[in-house]
């Protein structure tokens, strides 16, 4: 269980605040808008009205008490980079904030940011990776090029067992596990006879992958 300052209640930060109280987090939500707090109130451990540009404010809550800090806020880039620096400034241990342009994300890493989210860009990118496929059903990247995932068995694998294909030598990915009717199995043994109902989760430079649901 992790301590975490979400500072930003809108869209993605109401989102976010719920989810972390799911995983079992303890969440303190602050946002200047009073309805934004009263929403959230019933999904984290406290909730607060305040503006994160105070430095006052901000050292009232205790930065360096929370495990990381979350800076949500999407619509005021003056004000979350003005956050994300107090932040630091005051001992936070980690930062993340959230940016809405390439720009945003560059100032937010040079002013104290730890780590930066771009909700709009990671999501665009996810959607033309998923559906560029009839074949794909999740998909992870990995940077450099390569990526983590989830295939539907092509047609010509169906009924041929791992080594018969000899996977990573002829397509040069890795599959690190099956699922089967919801379930998920890590453990890929070579005379595993492929099912056109399994899903396949696989490892490797995106361009392999492509090349593999396309073969």
């Amino acid at each position: 269980m992790k301590t975490v300052l979400l500072i930003g209640l809108g869209r993605f930060g109401r989102h976010a605040a719920i989810r972390l109280h799911e995983l079992g987090h303890q969440v303190m939500a602050v946002d200047v808008e009073e309805e934004r707090v009263q929403e959230i109130t019933p999904y984290v451990t406290n909730a607060l009205i305040g503006d994160s540009t105070r430095k006052d404010f901000l050292v009232s809550l205790g930065i360096r008490d929370f495990d990381m800090c979350i800076v949500a806020i999407g619509d005021n880039f003056q004000s979350s980079l003005e956050t994300t620096s107090l932040l630091k400034e005051l001992g936070a241990k980690k930062v993340i904030s959230r940016a809405c342009r390439d720009v945003h994300a560059k100032f937010l890493l040079r002013n104290g940011a730890d780590h930066v989210v771009y909700p709009e860009k990671q999501v665009a990118e996810w959607t033309a990776e998923r559906y560029s496929s009839d074949l794909m059903l999740d998909y992870f990247s990995m940077g450099e090029g390569y990526s983590i995932m989830e295939i539907k068995v092509p047609a010509e694998w169906i009924g041929r067992s791992i080594s018969e294909l000899d996977v990573r030598k002829k397509y040069h990915i890795n599959i690190l596990a099956i699922r089967n009717d919801g379930k998920l199995d890590m453990q890929v043994v070579p005379d595993l006879v492929l099912d056109g109902n399994d899903t396949l989760l696989v490892l490797g430079k995106d361009k392999e992958i492509q090349k593999t649901m396309e073969s």
